[in-house]
């Protein structure tokens, strides 16, 4: 038997593609736009790697930083398997549940591609690193973030997204405010190591650029899923 569905399955591409002058203009709005006012939690989150990786902002930092940026939305899958075994029978909430599923992975593979991004800079640039701090560190974190996600996502579903857009938005300025405070790197070209995937820049100080409007992305769909009523 054909099931005809009377729509086409959603999918998430990722956050869009800017080119150079989007690029620039997304980097000012940041710059010119306040930080959230972050909670008691985010700021036990920050402290700590601003104390291991230093204030300022480092490819070695951010890739640590995307180790556990991709937590939360592993968290959020998780609960939505089972979200969608419970409510099965009713068509049209399971469906709108499976979206947020495809949704967070795909964010999640964003976050990945920033990982994988940040790794290959590291490697470029020949920069050391330490095995406790930058292997065992991120792993304890990351461990930490996820249960807490897990935790307010089935307590109070609106806590645990507007931790994750706290922290995007703590992502979104750091990479914004480190091209601005190292304008070399608009002269260093972007190696393309993830082009295909993730596309390819004039230099690397555009593809930190396109990094960091990602994260506003994912930000602002943290803020937006805040307003959604829960699933019951």
């Amino acid at each position: 038997m054909t099931v005809t569905l009377d729509r086409a399955p959603v999918t998430y591409p990722g956050p869009p593609k800017l080119d150079r002058e989007q690029l620039r203009r997304a980097q000012q709005d940041t710059l010119d736009t306040p930080r959230m006012k972050y909670s008691l939690l985010a700021q036990l989150m920050f402290k700590p790697v601003d104390i291991l990786y230093g204030k300022q902002g480092s490819f070695t930092k951010f890739a640590m930083l995307e180790i556990i940026a991709r937590v939360p939305y592993q968290a959020w899958e998780r609960m939505g398997y089972w979200a969608v075994h419970r409510f099965r029978t009713r068509s049209a909430l399971a469906r709108r549940v499976h979206e947020r599923i495809v949704e967070a992975r795909a964010d999640q593979d964003n976050e990945q591609f920033h990982l994988l991004i940040m790794e290959d800079l590291i490697d470029r640039q020949g920069l050391r690193r330490n095995w406790l701090l930058h292997r065992v560190a991120p792993w304890l974190i990351a461990f930490f973030y996820y249960h807490v996600s897990w935790a307010l996502f089935l307590i109070y579903p609106k806590a645990s997204y507007r931790l994750n857009a706290e922290f995007e938005d703590h992502a979104e300025h750091s990479y914004m405010t480190f091209v601005a405070e190292n304008p070399d790197l608009d002269f260093v070209p972007d190696p393309g190591t993830y082009a295909a995937e993730y596309g390819r820049y004039r230099s690397v100080a555009d593809l930190l650029r396109q990094v960091g409007h990602d994260e506003r992305v994912h930000k602002l769909d943290s803020l937006e899923a805040m307003r959604e009523p829960r699933i019951r």
